[in-house]
């Protein structure tokens, strides 16, 4: 359905990388788990309550920041971006979302949407009327629980990046940035050991709190140090060649208990 210009991973293999290592077990079968888990939000949510589908490109909206709540939006495909206008009317990334991931939660408290959703790749979102929705969750428990679930992983994933700001320097953020990448990858099936990033350096300085500056020496380091590397194709292109030296890079660069980063 997608053209092959999405920011997706594709299932060629690498000409940089040896074979991947094999995943943990625990790993491997909560990825697996994961990825089934979100295909069946996606086939209870279109079978209930035939939402409506929107073929979106790199750029395209879904919502923007003041628009009227009237509908959640599911991701079919694609990997999207959630924008805030700061005080001083610059644009600030304050989230990312992929496939199975609900948009607009924030608008049922407040109303009307209080961020852009941008999408950044070719993909497709499905609108569904908050209010049919509720009606649905009431026939279906099953569909309850699934939107409980994506509530309660948006709490967690806001828990974990204020963690990641108090508590990494640098060069582990932007580590940890792209473990989070890759994980929300492998929890859908594909590949991630190689990544295609659809944002920037200045747009990942700009999500992580440092200036592109930062971010490219950031990349540089953990290049030296085998963590990552370029592929010839682009600098956007980024393969990890071993995720659980990565995870272990990012623990080494906790702050010591007790303390925070200035």
């Amino acid at each position: 359905m997608f053209s092959s210009g999405t920011c997706l991973p594709t299932t060629a293999p690498s000409p940089v990388l040896p074979a991947q290592q094999p995943l943990q077990a625990a790993d491997g079968a909560a990825n697996r788990r994961a990825s089934q888990r979100i295909a069946e939000t996606l086939q209870l949510v279109a079978a209930t309550l035939s939402p409506q589908r929107r073929i979106v490109r790199a750029g395209d909206s879904i919502y923007r920041s003041g628009d009227e709540f009237s509908h959640l939006h599911l991701l079919n495909a694609g990997i999207f971006k959630l924008t805030s206008q700061s005080a001083d009317g610059r644009e600030q990334v304050v989230g990312l979302k992929f496939r199975g991931d609900w948009l607009g939660f924030a608008g049922i408290a407040e109303g009307h949407h209080a961020c852009d959703a941008v999408a950044m790749d070719t993909g497709e979102a499905w609108a569904i009327r908050y209010d049919a929705l509720l009606g649905a969750c009431a026939r279906y428990p099953a569909l309850m629980g699934m939107v409980h679930e994506a509530m309660s992983g948006e709490i967690v994933n806001d828990r974990n990046s204020m963690m990641s700001f108090c508590t990494l320097p640098a060069d582990a953020r932007v580590a940890n940035f792209l473990r989070y990448w890759a994980d929300n990858l492998a929890r859908r099936g594909l590949r991630a050991d190689q990544i295609t990033l659809c944002m920037t350096r200045a747009e990942i300085g700009n999500y992580l709190g440092m200036t592109l500056e930062t971010v490219s020496r950031a990349l540089t380091r953990l290049a030296r140090e085998d963590l990552i590397c370029f592929p010839e194709r682009g600098r956007r292109d980024i393969a990890i060649p071993d995720l659980s030296r990565l995870e272990t890079y990012i623990q080494q660069g906790l702050a010591p208990a007790g303390q925070t980063l200035q």
